[in-house]
């Protein structure tokens, strides 16, 4: 692919959940449940028009405008028709919907009516459809609705892994596949409104982009970000689809900036910087933040920048256009390849695919894994900071400070800066596959390891294949039959089976191609993107591009 054929990073910004009402939906907007945390929250700042709220997000370089939708449909008609008028392209989310309802029968999901959708696609604005955390809502099904176990894409108990995953994904290709109809039948290119999952949890990429959905990974938020990417890359790459990254300011930590509730954000302006340089470098077809409160504050007649609203304004205004990429995320190739069956599993081993019955202890194999990719710096237990051993300094916050009070222009004065999130986990190019990969996707990689709880008999044919033409393959004992259990020299390359990843012999067959323990690096074509540690907590990184010869 040539230099001219690709097309840039196109910059978004979510709607506000705390700091004004919805400038077309007014008082509607304060009698629901704005955010997760199951409180409905007065709006912060005073209401301004549409007009006015639309200028802010122009001035912030705003390209497309990601839209809470009312699950009663105020207003929606009259945004559409102004985002029309301003140019603005708009991204319909569910979130509102998901947490208020009404819900799909059987299921815990908020689905864009047909005559909406339409309605969007007439104004020739409508650039997709985000369906908000649906992995989450599939494996903690009673996050929102309180009446029973409705899981977001249907009930799973009683199924295998392999099964779940399977009706999870046949649900999902029924609704892509029903939006895809909806639009041609009514003269609209099919994948004019494509539905984009957007991830909290590092679980489900690869199901979803497998059924037609657009991988959309959530940095920030309690993430490990190479982890994150690495997977969300992998599933893009593997299933051709293209790539969003959300910029999600909520999070754990706690300091003095602007803050606009307990845990938003929970993530301070020097690491909101250098993870949208990150974001960024992994080339996606469009990045946003969440939300666009924490960005900007309303004082009654004008919007005034918050401190992340000028480190948003300088990263489009200065950092872009300094920065122009000759890549696209689809480039992405490995040195290391990471395969697994996708099972749902971020380190809590309960409720895989919304699965009430406790999970199979071999999907946990995954973790031990990515501690040995990671020099150890990602947990040998779970996959986000949502497992045991990480406390959340937002609580503290949550605890002395009550609702009435914010949000506070400096943050609060009586705690001290806390930070537990870093952005910066050493790997060295990995990418990940799922349990069906075929040989042509693998590439040329140097590492590959196995793990989880089952593997494709093509796969399979695969790694023997790589490990034959040079590769190690560090593979699960339990995912080979005994046939190929026994670790050898296999043509010019190395066949090793453990029962641990963690083992001496996984350690000592994964070492030479571990890279720098000071360097997370990922390479799109001839293009290496590296980025290292800046300061002592890791929430802050520099970055370097270097260009490697054809």
């Amino acid at each position: 692919m040539s230099e001219k054929e690709y097309r840039r990073t196109k910059l978004g910004i979510q709607g506000p959940v705390l700091a004004w009402q919805d400038p077309w939906a007014g008082d509607a907007s304060d009698r629901l449940m704005r955010t997760g945390t199951g409180l409905i929250y007065p709006s912060q700042d005073a209401s301004p028009d549409a007009s006015t709220f639309i200028g802010a997000m122009k001035e912030l370089g705003t390209e497309f405008y990601v839209h809470h939708m009312m699950p009663g449909l105020d207003g929606q008609s009259d945004m559409i028709r102004d985002m029309a008028e301003h140019d603005m392209d708009v991204c319909l989310g569910n979130e509102y919907g998901n947490i208020n309802g009404p819900w799909v029968k059987g299921t815990n999901r908020y689905d864009v009516p047909d005559d909406v959708i339409l309605e969007a696609a007439r104004s020739g604005k409508l650039i997709g459809l985000l369906y908000d955390e649906p992995e989450h809502l599939q494996i903690n099904a009673g996050q929102y609705r309180k009446d029973g176990w409705y899981p977001h894409w249907g009930e799973t108990d009683g199924l295998t892994l392999a099964e779940a995953g399977d009706k999870v994904g046949a649900s999902i290709s029924l609704r892509v596949k029903h939006v895809r109809e909806l639009l041609q039948k009514n003269g609209f290119e099919g994948m004019a409104a494509p539905l984009i999952s957007e991830h909290v949890f590092p679980v489900m990429f690869h199901v979803k982009a497998r059924s037609g959905m657009i991988p959309c990974p959530k940095i920030m938020k309690e993430s490990f970000q190479s982890l994150q990417l690495a997977t969300a890359l992998g599933a893009a790459k593997q299933y051709g689809r293209s790539m969003w990254i959300c910029a999600d300011l909520w999070g754990p930590d706690i300091g003095q900036w602007f803050t606009r509730i307990s845990g938003f954000p929970g993530h301070s302006p020097e690491e909101f910087e250098s993870a949208l340089r990150m974001g960024y470098l992994m080339a996606p077809t469009h990045l946003f933040a969440e939300n666009i409160d924490a960005l900007l504050h309303f004082n009654h007649s004008r919007f005034e920048k918050t401190v992340f609203g000028e480190v948003w304004s300088q990263f489009v205004n200065e950092f872009v256009p300094r920065h122009p990429l000759n890549w696209s995320h689809a480039d992405a190739e490995a040195d290391i390849v990471l395969i697994h069956a996708d099972d749902s599993n971020f380190g809590q081993n309960a409720n895989l695919f919304g699965n009430r019955e406790p999970g199979s202890e071999q999907s946990s194999s995954v973790f031990r894994a990515w501690h040995l990719l990671s020099h150890g710096t990602i947990p040998a237990h779970g996959s986000c900071m949502h497992i045991p051993g990480y406390r959340f300094p937002r609580t503290d916050l949550y605890r002395l400070v009550p609702p009435e009070q914010f949000p506070l222009v400096n943050g609060s004065t009586e705690l001290s800066q806390t930070a537990v999130h870093p952005l910066f986990y050493p790997i060295h190019n990995v990418l990940v596959f799922d349990e069906h990969v075929e040989e042509e996707m693998l590439g040329t990689p140097r590492l590959i390891v196995a793990a989880g709880t089952r593997l494709s008999s093509v796969t399979l044919t695969a790694i023997r294949s790589q490990a034959e033409r040079g590769a190690t393959v560090i593979v699960a004992e339990w995912l080979v039959p005994k046939r190929l259990r026994e670790s050898c020299k296999l043509g010019q390359g190395r066949w090793i089976v453990v029962d641990d990843f963690l083992g001496e012999e996984a350690r000592e067959g994964a070492s030479i191609h571990l890279g720098s323990a000071d360097c997370w690096m990922q390479r799109f074509g001839n293009n290496e993107v590296r980025f290292y540690k800046d300061n002592e907590a890791g929430t802050r990184m520099r970055f370097e591009i270097h260009r490697n010869k054809s």
